[in-house]
């Protein structure tokens, strides 16, 4: 219990065992600390009091018990995550969803309420993965239209959303929360440094992962082609596309391609290829772009959106359940991380 609290703390700061005991003064040494990470000792209160400080935590959370572990944890990233920094994101996700599920057990509410649209299927071909992606718009009356905010999409549909500054390779992560005698609850973390359109993606991607099922002759290089296509198929929706931009196209301009990121909230790139992937344009088209006025945009985006979509859904619990009286402001505080009188203000409103 306090051990468990105590070493998701210590990793959500970034510290070593070394680099905490330093930070208390060496009032208490790294091993002694290790210790209290395993059960084998209990800290004076001193000592516990000093801890909750220098990890920026209340003594009633590292008090309390940890009731969610993660499993089917799946990162995605530019290149090999190291193992430190997957612990220390393992960390923050499941201190997060830890507090998450509390404001809903609180509020009587059903943490499992996400609700697949279908159960995960195998596909063989990308074409199918583009067949999936209508289907969910289908189930979730979505229609053509483009996706105003997909956190927000998602959140009305049961899924856990958090945007945190992970480490600059990871992109985000998909896993289960797991909870004793409880239903499984899917979560989806993005990287909040990412740009609008790269989160946007990201999300519709691990989306995919949730519905495409793993099976014995698909590889990971084709699971992540899949579920690229899907992501591409549902911001992007086929007769949408070729409605607004056409069926054929033997070129297209800055201006149209800005144009309709804006519309379907994507990056330019992926919006060009994805006119390739339609066969709207040519794959030498395609290669002249990004020779051309494209061939800055895997580095930088042009025109880049507007940083709009933010989960929403945890923080307006909180304050419900403080509104009602169910939780106190330091227990809101506590829930949120920030201090109480920036709660109070919240609560208040302009005066």
């Amino acid at each position: 219990m306090f051990g468990d609290r105590l070493k998701i703390a210590r990793k959500r700061a970034g510290l070593s065992l070394r680099d905490l005991s330093a930070k208390l003064g060496s009032i208490v040494s790294a091993q002694a600390i290790g210790k209290y990470e395993r059960g084998e000792m209990a800290p004076s209160s001193a000592i516990l009091l000093g801890l909750s400080k220098a990890l920026d935590v209340s003594i009633p959370y590292l008090m309390s018990p940890l009731e969610s572990k993660l499993s089917k944890v799946e990162f995605r990233a530019k290149s090999t995550t190291t193992e430190k920094d997957r612990a220390k994101v393992e960390t923050v996700v499941l201190e997060w969803v830890d507090r998450y599920l509390e404001i809903e057990r609180i509020l009587e509410l059903d943490s499992a309420s996400w609700k697949a649209p279908f159960e995960p299927r195998e596909i063989s071909a990308l074409d199918e993965a583009e067949i999936l992606a209508n289907e969910v718009r289908s189930r979730w009356s979505l229609g053509l239209d483009p996706i105003a905010n997909i956190i927000e999409l998602f959140e009305d549909h049961g899924l856990k959303v958090l945007l945190d500054d992970l480490p600059e390779k990871v992109f985000g992560l998909t896993c289960i929360a797991t909870q004793p005698n409880k239903v499984d609850v899917p979560v989806i973390v993005v990287n909040q440094k990412s740009t609008l359109e790269r989160r946007r993606l990201t999300l519709a991607h691990e989306l995919a992962h949730r519905l495409i099922s793993d099976s014995d002759s698909m590889t990971q290089k084709f699971e992540e082609h899949a579920a690229t296509r899907f992501a591409s198929a549902f911001l992007m929706p086929k007769d949408h596309v070729l409605m607004r931009v056409g069926k054929h196209r033997f070129s297209i301009g800055y201006s149209e391609i800005v144009y309709f990121k804006k519309l379907y909230k994507v990056s330019a790139a992926a919006f060009v290829c994805r006119l390739k992937e339609l066969e709207v344009i040519t794959p030498e088209a395609l290669t002249y772009i990004f020779q051309s006025m494209g061939r800055s945009w895997r580095r930088t985006e042009p025109e880049p959106l507007q940083n709009d979509e933010t989960p929403a859904r945890f923080r307006a619990l909180c304050f419900r359940a403080l509104s009602e009286g169910l939780i106190s402001k330091s227990k809101a505080a506590e829930l949120l991380r920030e201090n109480i009188e920036s709660v109070e203000r919240e609560l208040r409103g302009p005066q």
